[in-house]
């Protein structure tokens, strides 16, 4: 599996930090002897050169690096979740009918902006018709606002909020597993936020009451195993925010389990 780093937080509405997350958490796998499935992980590193002070030319950078290596599993650490949109645009010009399964305190469909921010790569993705409405599945959101609660009605995104998520995660995931099987090609993103700041304080936007890490990594494991897995994210990592490495440290296992 490759593992490419994107160090960018242009996309971030100026919350800068999140461009530290990749060396540190490429560093941290390290730390890690195998996966909780006894795998010894060997992953390809690579890296997107980041246009500084030019997200849409740092985009365009990213999609390139997307469009090259895509043929191959791979794994994007972030960075904001505006590198999503790149990735996915070349993601989907690879597979016909893909979707995603977005691990996430928020639906990041605020606004259709290009080139988008980490709070409208979503929707703007959906409305540049790279990727089906009924392709998306949302999970563990919990901090919605009111713009992007019509357009997920309106397009009639599914979406396992956060709430709704205190028991039984067997029949949970095994839900979100039966429709994503549908899809071509699925692609896993999932922002550290979805992850309850207990576990994973070093991200730029707070949310309470989210998944345990353990909640995540069962997620991860079940995820990982479908036939149509082909690539995912890990973003929103801010060290800055961090205490004492955990979230570096939990982005690094997710890692390690994905492979």
């Amino acid at each position: 599996m490759y593992l490419i780093k994107v160090p960018t937080s242009q996309g971030g509405m100026h919350k800068t930090g999140s461009e530290k997350a990749p060396d540190m958490i490429v560093d941290a796998i390290s730390d890690f002897y195998t996966s909780e499935d006894s795998h010894k992980h060997n992953f390809i590193i690579d890296k997107v050169t980041i246009i500084n002070n030019n997200l849409e030319d740092t985009n365009n950078m990213i999609f390139q690096k997307a469009e090259e290596l895509l043929d191959n599993k791979c794994l994007f650490i972030g960075g904001d979740h505006s590198i999503t949109y790149p990735i996915f645009k070349a993601f989907a010009k690879k597979h016909q009918n893909p979707g995603i399964i977005v691990f996430d305190a928020h639906p990041d469909c605020v606004n259709l902006f290009h080139p988008p921010s980490h709070e409208d790569w979503l929707r703007t993705l959906i409305e540049d018709g790279y990727l089906q409405p009924e392709n998306v599945i949302l999970v563990a959101t919990r901090n919605i606002d009111e713009t992007e609660k019509e357009f997920l009605e309106k397009n009639n995104i599914k979406v396992y909020h956060a709430k709704n998520m205190r028991y039984d995660m067997d029949t949970i995931c095994d839900g979100i597993m039966e429709l994503a099987h549908n899809f071509g090609a699925l692609y896993l993103s999932i922002d550290i936020d979805a992850i309850d700041p207990a576990f994973a304080p070093g991200t730029g936007y707070i949310e309470p009451a989210g998944l345990t890490s353990r909640d995540m990594v069962y997620f991860v494991n079940r995820i990982k195993k479908m036939k149509n897995f082909r690539a995912a994210d890990i973003v929103e990592v801010n060290p800055d925010k961090d205490i004492n490495e955990m979230t570096i440290k939990l982005a690094a296992k997710l890692a390690v389990e994905l492979w």
